[in-house]
């Protein structure tokens, strides 16, 4: 691999770990509140690049507008799962589990029937210029994914560490029971979280759209590399999913560009299966006392 490459390589893994750190960290966020995974969240994903479709190619609205418009969208379907599934099964992991596997694929039958199975849709790139910075050549659309994700995740860290309910999102993750008896609502918590989560998860798929092929089954390949960087990074870490995030947006990219998608598929699960071996409770994870 020569230096042009390398640096080009290098550019291209910061983009993917940007978007599988805005994806993995409300997966992250979801999970601590709640101690419940979404297998849905990939499929907020996708409703999120629908909206960009719907707005931004089919109804001319500007593609800024457009993105900003996934997050309250996608937010109402966080609130709505926490509201009528996981509150529903608070406790029962598995039955979680199973029930947003099945609002997985009502979301997917949804999307194909409205808009079409097996078709991509395409979506007008917004900024077709390219920036040059050296040897490295990234078209604007992808580079504006890498100072959007971080707007994001300094937004969520200030609002975690400032804001009164984001210090009541950290207190039920780190202890709910203590956190009730100080008059903070679990089931306020868990619906603020799963919104957070749901408008990150749209965000990312709304940036995605014009570079990712938009289709009802997008969700799929995303939601399994969340689930390994949540895994590698702690559960319920948000500074240890974004961490893994970027790992693994390096893994990936430096895989594939050597070799293959499949030899990266299987290297990142090689280093999920390390990581969980020197560290079971993840890179950032603490251990449940």
């Amino acid at each position: 691999m020569d230096a042009a490459t390398f640096f080009q390589t290098v550019a291209n893994s910061v983009v993917l770990g940007s978007i599988y750190a805005t994806v993995a960290v409300g997966l992250a966020l979801a999970f601590g509140v709640m101690q419940m995974a979404n297998f849905a969240h990939g499929e907020f994903f996708m409703v999120g690049a629908y909206v960009v479709y719907v707005l931004y190619a089919l109804m001319g609205v500007p593609f800024p507008l457009a993105v900003l418009a996934a997050f309250p969208i996608v937010a109402v379907l966080g609130l709505l799962a926490e509201r009528f599934i996981f509150r529903k099964t608070r406790g029962n992991v598995l039955a979680g589990f199973m029930a947003t596997a099945g609002l997985a694929l009502i979301l997917q039958v949804l999307a194909g029937q409205t808009w079409g199975v097996g078709l991509m849709r395409s979506i007008p790139t917004p900024y077709m210029e390219v920036a040059e910075l050296g040897p490295v050549r990234l078209g604007w659309q992808r580079l504006i994914v890498i100072p959007a994700a971080f707007a994001m995740m300094g937004a969520l860290w200030l609002f975690l560490q400032r804001s009164k309910w984001g210090k009541g999102l950290r207190a039920c993750a780190q202890d709910p029971e203590a956190a009730a008896l100080n008059g903070i609502g679990n089931n306020r918590m868990a619906a603020l979280a799963m919104a957070i989560a749901g408008g990150l998860a749209g965000v990312s798929g709304a940036l995605m759209a014009p570079i990712h092929a938009v289709t009802p089954y997008m969700g799929h390949s995303i939601i399994v590399t969340a689930f390994v960087i949540v895994i590698v990074g702690g559960m319920a870490s948000i500074e240890g999913a974004i961490l893994a995030a970027f790992l693994l947006g390096f893994i990936h990219t430096f895989t594939t560009t050597l070799f293959d998608a499949v030899v990266a598929t299987m290297v990142g699960v090689a280093f999920m299966a390390i990581v969980l071996v020197i560290k079971p409770s993840g890179l950032l994870g603490r251990v449940r006392q």
